[in-house]
């Protein structure tokens, strides 16, 4: 009788700490990592370009433009993550969250100057989730996130004292 209590507790203390160890689906990522592919649409019938921080802002037309990019993203707790992105659109670069997901990259040759020479451009993207049905932000959503893009030339760029700044809405869905 005893070896069967024996057994019986051996039993139960082998499936308490196999349930210890499991994992949940979202335990590496802490339920908000951006992993995967992704169609990103920048909708450039609301473009709006502006001349550094505090001005005003001028609708514009510009080209919508949609890409895919494929994310690898790791985060070290539910508020920190860093990571690549890649576009189908030749470039490479890096994203992070700090509350929003800000993912950055360098474009050369973006602003033709009168000379005929370019300057270079920087572009950020800022989204976060997006829980539609409660018109809400959340950041956990990583299958629909909306934000903007912002491509800045750098002061002093084609002989101007202030930096050319476009800024874009943009929605991005898994695929």
């Amino acid at each position: 009788m005893r070896g069967v209590g024996l057994t019986a507790g051996a039993a139960a203390i082998t499936l308490l700490a196999s349930l210890g160890t499991a994992t949940s689906a979202h335990a590496n990522d802490f339920g908000v990592a951006l992993n995967g592919t992704y169609r990103v649409l920048s909708d450039g019938d609301w473009a709006q370009v502006g001349m550094a921080p505090g001005g005003a802002l001028v609708f514009i037309d510009q080209q919508t433009v949609v890409q895919t990019w494929t994310v690898s993203t790791q985060c070290v707790s539910p508020i920190e993550c860093v990571g690549e992105v890649k576009s189908d659109r030749g470039w490479t670069g890096t994203v992070r969250l700090k509350d929003y997901w800000y993912i950055d990259h360098d474009i050369p040759n973006w602003l033709p100057c009168p000379d005929g020479t370019f300057a270079p451009g920087h572009q950020k993207y800022i989204l976060t989730g997006w829980d539609a049905p409660r018109n809400e932000r959340n950041v956990k959503n990583t299958n629909f996130l909306m934000g903007r893009e912002a491509t800045e030339g750098p002061t002093g760029a084609c002989g101007r004292n202030q930096p050319l700044v476009i800024e874009i809405p943009v929605r991005m869905e898994r695929i």
